[in-house]
């Protein structure tokens, strides 16, 4: 009966033993290359993840943290509440700001495009409590706007606290959340041309940046976006890249050290580039059939497809997606430019895997009293 006993509870200690293992096994999965408490690498316009490693852990981001702010400097753009020439005064409160600046004096005036700059190229702390100022008031009052955006954003790994990153307690993000709020930045076609400047100057030559951010210069096609680094934060980067229509964002959180941070990075959009390519599939105003229209001054409208269609695709699977046709019934005139009249869809392996709304490129009038007329004399002859 001991022996039954000790067999007994040997098997239950070792099977134990061996879930254990499995269970560190992968909650200490790595990736190839990758050094870094978290990571995720997705495809910036379908947001589809290709590869991730705990990237829902809630860390410290630091100044990755200004992608928020300069997301939300953008949209204030876009509604129209300031343009790229407006100026911002500096208080002694945004001056009073340490960490990376960009040596902003309390009375001071600069162009948002110059803020923009600064806080894009050399990471300036002030900058962006100058920015939250003039658009919300208050500091705090733009870290509500932050946190009100991550909500939109789906973000549910993320407080903000602040503007800059700077190391305060709940302050935190995740990679997958990064990810979130880089492919939104990524929406302003605007900001890359901040994002990308290698070095640059300001306030007439007196102030020269230099983009934190070492892959914008050494990485073939990296357009951004923003580093980070703190003591509690370690080492960070939302690193994109475009290359052959397609953009990547490889996020890096907590890497040990500055090199360890690019080096992660890059390994993860090599991986990217040589393993995926975006397929296109149909473009905007591509003309795809010519669909009958009863009782119209032509017998037919030109059927163009309404937006640009692409797929994220394995360069290992090289399948054409089959594209079918599907035109409404009955179009009856008139028909205005425009006018949805059909689908096509794209099959793949017998499912759908995209479809877009096929439209009239032109106006078709209906037909006059006279026109019919002449027609039904046509027929009679």
């Amino acid at each position: 009966m001991k022996r039954m006993m000790c067999f007994f509870i040997c098997l239950v200690l070792s099977v134990t033993s061996l879930t254990a293992f499995a269970q560190g096994d992968k909650a200490n999965e790595t990736i190839d290359g990758v050094e870094a408490k978290s990571c995720i690498l997705i495809e910036q316009s379908t947001g589809e993840v290709l590869r991730e490693m705990n990237a829902d852990e809630q860390l410290p981001i630091a100044s990755v943290t200004k992608i928020m702010t300069m997301l939300i400097i953008m949209e204030e753009l876009d509604k129209g509440n300031m343009t790229l020439d407006t100026m911002i005064p500096v208080s002694e409160n945004a001056m009073s700001y340490g960490g990376s600046t960009m040596f902003l004096e309390a009375g001071e005036e600069l162009s948002v495009n110059d803020m923009l700059k600064g806080i894009a190229v050399a990471s300036a702390n002030d900058g962006c409590v100058a920015m939250a100022e003039h658009i919300a008031g208050s500091e705090s009052g733009f870290v509500d706007m932050m946190n009100k955006r991550a909500q939109e954003l789906g973000m549910q790994n993320t407080h903000f606290v602040n503007t800059n990153g700077l190391d305060e307690e709940n302050h935190y993000s995740s990679a997958r959340d990064v990810a979130v709020m880089s492919r939104e930045l990524l929406t302003h076609p605007k900001i890359t041309d901040y994002t990308s400047i290698w070095t640059d100057e300001l306030r007439d030559g007196k102030f020269r940046l230099a983009n934190t951010n070492k892959l914008v210069r050494f990485y073939s096609g990296a357009n951004g976006l923003k580093t980070g680094s703190t003591s509690k934060a370690l080492c960070c980067l939302s690193a994109s890249a475009a290359r052959d229509g397609m953009q990547l964002i490889a996020v890096v959180l907590g890497a040990p050290t500055s090199d360890k941070r690019f080096s992660s990075a890059r390994a993860l959009l090599d991986y990217g580039f040589a393993n995926y390519g975006i397929k296109l599939l149909i473009s905007e105003g591509e003309e795809t059939a010519q669909a009958d229209v009863i009782n119209g001054t032509s017998n037919s409208v030109t059927a163009v497809a309404a937006e640009t269609k692409s797929l994220l695709a394995s360069k290992s699977e090289a399948k054409e997606p089959e594209k079918i046709i599907y035109l409404n019934d009955n179009i009856t005139a008139p028909v205005a430019k425009g006018d949805v009249l059909g689908t096509a869809e794209f099959i793949c392996d017998g499912t759908m895997i995209e479809s877009v709304n096929l439209i009239a490129a032109e106006d078709v009038a209906k037909k006059g009293i006279a026109m019919i007329i002449r027609d039904i004399v046509r027929v009679i002859i």
